[in-house]
Order: C-alpha cells, then structure tokens, then sequence
C-alpha cells in the first residue's frame, strides 16, 4: 500500500465527508479509495471511520490523525515545492473557482503574463456563480465577492464598479429613466439576478450622496449567471444593472447604454480566500502575489 497516497485520501475522505465525493475530488475510483483506507486502518491497528449505510464519521482517533497529518502534509508540499523550483519559481497544481465573468473578463485574458512569468504552474480554473467549500471540494483558493467565511483567510484584491444599462431600442420604446424610483413608476422591464445558493433575487441598490437604499421590483427575466445576465441586456429584455467591466466593451459599441449613472451603488468589494492550511503554499502565494502586482487591486 502507498502510505503517504492512503493519508492523503484519508484527508480528503475527511474533508468531504463521504467516499464518492472523496473519489470525485481525487479523481480515482470509489474502490480504490475504499481499498487505501481499509489498509491504512489495518496498518495502524485503529478504526478511524465508522460507516453506516447513510453516513461516515471520524472516530476519536481518526479526528486526531487528521489534525496531525493535514498540518505535517502542508508542510511536506511546501518543502516538495521549493526542492522542486524554489519559492520563486513554484511548481505544481493550483486549483482556482470564480464567477464566470470574473474569469472570462478579468483572470483569463491576463493569464498568458502569469504562465510566463510561472511556467511551472499548471491552473485548473473552475468557474461558477456558486459559493464553492473550499475545503471539502479539495480547492487551493476561490475569488469571491464576500469576505465574511471565518474559516478562510481572506484578502481583498479589488473595487468593481456597477453600470445600469439598456440596449438603445428597449430606451426608445420605453423612455430613460432619470431617478431610480422612474424604475417602478414607469413600469420598466428588468433583468434580475438570483443567487444560485439561495434562490433570492438581489435588489436594485442605489446611492444619492451618503444615502444608500435599494429597489424591490418584479423582474421580467431573472437569471443566476453573470455573463447570462449581460446578455440577456443585450437582448433587450430590460435594464440591467452589472458589474462594469462585464458591460463597458458593449457601452464602446453601442450595444448597451448606460442610465443612472448617479445613483450606482459603491463598488462591489472582491477578494481572495483560502483555507488556512495554504497559507505558505509556494503556488498560492505566487498567484496572489501576481493577482495585486497585475492591478486587480484597482477599481475596474
């Protein structure tokens, strides 16, 4: 039996709190798993699971194993990285989730510069609007725009300012508003978008001087995507307020008109989390380090 591979998956197994989903995260077959962790029990001589039909929990051993073989794996891949390349030069799997406009407008097109500058780096980039666990799906850092998770180190990288928009048409057919509440007043159509993990729609929210407050309306389209919610803007299904930089090439163009503009919220605060145990991971450390020299940490 691989040893140090059976910890390994014993810390994932843990973590994700079942052995399909460890298998997933590892990416290996569920017998496998199943195998490594049967021999690693029979090696030391101690149950460290109890499974039941429904459920699998750690036992008392098992719970003070994990503790003392997550931190001593830390270390061990922090020592493999710079025995391998050096702090300056890390190499290795960085595993990546962000929102899709996030990555489609902002870390991808700057990407090429990173590989350049860390060619040993090898990114998986997981894109979702979902808020991910971090530590049970095996992920070394997502980019996010809440910070309050105590259980992540967190680290603000930037400022993105929101637009309301419309296409040209839909203003011409149905009038610019000039205040907010012309919003509801006039009836217009708008494009709504709902959290994926709760199901809410998220208010209009807009700002006059030190004055912030926010607009209930009915949505004509709702959707839980960000790059989905720009283009159904550009469909013409209504106002739409979004994260500028995932409208401004289509304000250039023509394609989308900006209204409101007074009244936008202060811009939407993003950051950078990561479980604890990364903290001094050589890779992460490039990349965060490359995300604020890069200027992620102006306003976009």
């Amino acid at each position: 039996m691989d040893h140090l591979l059976a910890i390994r998956v014993f810390g994932r197994l843990v973590e994700t709190g079942g052995f399909g989903r460890a298998a997933d995260a590892l990416r290996m077959p569920k017998s496998t798993v199943t195998k490594l962790i049967q021999g690693l029990e029979a090696e030391l001589g101690v149950r460290l699971l109890e499974r039941t039909t429904r459920r699998v929990t750690v036992t008392a051993q098992g719970a003070a194993y994990y503790e003392r073989t997550r931190q001593w794996l830390a270390e061990l891949d922090e020592f493999e990285t710079t025995l391998a390349g050096g702090r300056n030069n890390p190499v290795g799997n960085l595993r990546i989730d962000t929102g899709g406009s996030v990555a489609a407008g902002l870390i991808i097109p700057a990407l090429p510069a990173f590989r350049a500058r860390y060619p040993g780096i090898r990114i998986q980039l997981g894109v979702t609007d979902r808020t991910v666990d971090l530590i049970s799906e095996g992920i070394d850092c997502a980019i996010r725009s809440t910070g309050d998770d105590p259980n992540l180190v967190t680290r603000q990288i930037a400022e993105l300012s929101w637009t309301m928009c419309a296409t040209p048409d839909y203003l011409a057919h149905r009038g610019t508003p000039s205040v907010p509440e012309d919003i509801v007043r006039d009836g217009h159509d708008v494009v709504g978008y709902f959290s994926a993990r709760s199901g809410r729609m998220l208010p209009l929210r807009f700002r006059e001087g030190e004055r912030t407050y926010e607009i209930e309306f009915t949505a004509a389209v709702e959707v839980n995507e960000s790059n989905a919610h720009t283009a159904a803007a550009i469909a013409g299904l209504g106002l739409a307020q979004a994260l500028s930089f995932t409208v401004d090439g289509h304000v250039a163009r023509g394609e989308l008109v900006p209204v409101l503009a007074a009244w936008q919220p202060a811009p939407l605060p993003v950051y950078l989390v990561y479980p604890p145990d990364r903290r001094h991971n050589a890779r992460l450390h490039a990349f965060a380090e490359w995300v604020e020299a890069e200027g992620f940490t102006r306003r976009y």
